[in-house]
């Protein structure tokens, strides 16, 4: 099976370097973002022949289109990372219902989207594999209060991405693990 990874969020955070992690291991990547010129930043940094486009993951036409560019240029996807996402957290009472409609439309439709279009062609090929991430300290997490976070962290940081990006190509190279919840979390849910 060719080595072909779709990265939804690849131009930072935890997507960035899942992808930074995958070029070394030999993959041929296509980097997703909202912002294109993002996106081919990043491709551009890990060298090798590796694409950029630009997708909103909340928009199905987008995605479908988006699916069609990459087989043309790249090849039938058979690794699909799932790490798009936005942050509009704020008190329940002062968060604007388009906002809460927006991280739905992003974070949870955008994922199911991607799968949903990935799904065609791994049914196809009968294979591939499909990581959706969470999140650990980024950009888009620097406005949470982090001190009283760590506190309730076993381990008494946040996670780096790096550390995600270990644990998304474990999964990814992983053919028989399927359908599992792997928790990186520094023993967060130890506690819970």
């Amino acid at each position: 099976m060719d080595k072909a990874c779709a990265v939804f969020g690849g131009s930072r955070g935890i997507g960035r370097a899942v992808a930074q992690l995958m070029a070394r291991k030999g993959y041929r990547l296509a980097i997703i973002a909202r912002n294109l010129e993002g996106a081919k930043a990043a491709a551009g940094d890990l060298g090798g022949d590796h694409l950029a486009f630009s997708c909103d993951v909340a928009k199905e036409h987008d995605v479908q289109n988006t699916f069609e560019e990459m087989e043309k240029h790249l090849g039938r996807v058979n690794f699909l990372v799932n790490a798009a996402g936005i942050n509009r957290d704020s008190l329940l009472v002062r968060t604007k219902t388009e906002d809460m409609i927006s991280q739905l439309h992003t974070n949870l439709l955008g994922s199911m989207l991607t799968c949903k279009a990935a799904m065609r062609t791994m049914i196809q090929q009968q294979g591939g594999s499909i990581v959706n991430v969470g999140f650990v300290h980024t950009d888009m997490t620097k406005d949470l209060k982090e001190e009283h976070l760590k506190k309730n962290i076993p381990l008494g940081r946040f996670g780096e991405t790096i550390e995600v990006a270990h644990a998304v190509v474990f999964l990814l190279e992983s053919p028989y693990i399927t359908g599992h919840v792997l928790v990186v979390d520094g023993g967060l849910q130890l506690i819970l």
